[in-house]
């Protein structure tokens, strides 16, 4: 038995994904910078796919600048909205993945940038009067808030963060690593500045993201070399990343409907077996909420036990994690501010549209045995 329930980590490729990646690396493997042929083939396929994710988020074509991944992304919005715009005050949360939190304080460190926190509630929900007030009492800022929290699910309002940073005229990014592709994203109409995302979150492959930066924004070269993406990132460009993604993307939102529900129902589903078989059970932050938390993460809390329930599962065959993969085995800061109860055991399932109903009646079976061998 093998049941993948951690895609908020990574999601599987999707087949129709790989079938079109496939022809750029066996066929159409030439450099988008060469002049020649194979170089203008591969030039055009780069410029297709950056006009095809333009075209779903209602955005211009040359405010997509592709990277290596979320990470990259976050760091060259951050810096480049600090350095480039004189930015010396930046508002975010104590839940934003380390992308964001470890770049603010190597800014903090270097240029003596403050940073302030956005207060919260005991589930995480933030405190837009909060936001408010510091925007209003400081100047030059920018805001940093994701869209979706990698470990607990928990959504917060970008549209209302980014009609505030509007009135206040800040600066706003956001980290859509875990709802692009998911939730559907208008940048015509969104105010925000600078997004982030990454490919491997919504079925296409490792090793490549994009950041959208808005017309008129500057950003600063991480990486230097040679010209490519306009100048604003050199080395060679993923060709066969680049068209998987584009064409993932093309995916997602021609099915996000279908999916969302079919993978919702598949939550709502565990949160309706553990809470009939697990007494005990809690559920992290907003995490089993539905309106207020990602429909593909499911934040669970278990009383304390004598069995490494993450080690147990894996052992079953079932891949599942205790929070987000960029941790390093350390201790979840995003569970920290929630305040939880370190005696418990957090386990986050993460779905995707390839998992089943009968997948999730065996790993509820699966940790059930548990409970019920402790209590015996």
């Amino acid at each position: 038995m093998k049941i993948y329930l951690d895609n908020a980590a990574t999601t599987p490729l999707d087949q129709n994904v790989f079938e079109a990646m496939t022809p750029y690396f066996l066929n159409h493997f030439g450099n988008a910078s060469s002049k020649h042929g194979p170089g203008r083939e591969a030039g055009e396929a780069l410029e297709a796919s950056r006009a095809k994710i333009a075209s779903l988020l209602n955005a211009l074509p040359e405010e997509i600048v592709f990277t290596s991944g979320g990470t990259e992304a976050d760091n060259i919005a951050i810096v480049s909205a600090v350095t480039c715009n004189h930015i010396d005050h930046v508002i975010t949360t104590p839940f934003e993945h380390p992308a964001v939190l470890q770049t603010l304080r190597a800014l903090s460190s270097k240029y003596h940038t403050r940073v302030s926190y956005i207060k919260h509630d005991a589930k995480g929900n933030l405190d837009l009067a909060h936001l408010e007030y510091l925007l209003r009492t400081n100047t030059r800022n920018l805001v940093s808030v994701m869209h979706a929290n990698n470990e607990v699910g928990n959504l917060n309002d970008i549209v209302q963060i980014g009609e505030l940073c509007e009135k206040y005229q800040a600066l706003f990014h956001t980290d859509t690593v875990q709802t692009m592709g998911h939730y559907r994203h208008d940048l015509s109409r969104l105010k925000v500045h600078f997004l982030a995302a990454s490919a491997h979150k919504f079925h296409g492959p490792k090793g490549v993201g994009f950041l959208y930066r808005s017309k008129g924004q500057r950003l600063n070269r991480l990486i230097h070399g040679g010209g490519q993406e306009g100048g604003l990132r050199a080395g060679t460009e993923n060709i066969p990343g680049i068209v998987g993604m584009a064409r993932a993307l093309e995916i997602a939102y021609g099915q996000m409907e279908q999916d969302h529900s079919y993978i919702q129902n598949l939550k709502y589903h565990l949160i309706s077996r553990l809470t009939e078989m697990l007494p005990d059970v809690a559920f992290n932050g907003n995490s089993a909420d539905l309106n207020k938390s990602l429909y593909t993460v499911l934040s669970v809390s278990l009383p304390g036990t004598d069995t490494d329930l993450l080690r147990y599962l894996d052992a079953e065959g079932i891949a599942v994690s205790g929070g987000s993969a960029c941790s390093g085995g350390s201790a979840s800061h995003v569970l920290k501010a929630l305040g939880t109860d370190p005696e418990r055991t957090t386990v986050r399932f993460s779905f995707s549209k390839f998992n089943t109903p009968a997948e999730i009646d065996q790993v509820t079976e699966k940790l059930a045995a548990v409970f019920r061998l402790a209590a015996a």
